[in-house]
């Protein structure tokens, strides 16, 4: 399982400062993750003010 940056990106860049695996980057309008690279740790969604980083399946 891996994470996915939804809609609600402020684009405050808590979420890349805080990946353990350097996996999350500024998109065109939020922040992406690279589903390859994401561990599923979770770190994101922990530092994120707005929720914005959710599980997902990684084939989606």
């Amino acid at each position: 399982m891996a994470y996915k940056i939804t809609d609600k990106c402020i684009g405050c860049g808590a979420c890349a400062a805080s990946c353990p695996v350097s996996c999350i980057s500024q998109g065109d309008s939020k922040y992406v993750i690279d589903k390859d690279t994401c561990i599923g740790c979770g770190t994101c969604a922990a530092v994120c003010p707005v929720g914005a980083p959710t599980l997902t399946n990684s084939e989606s």
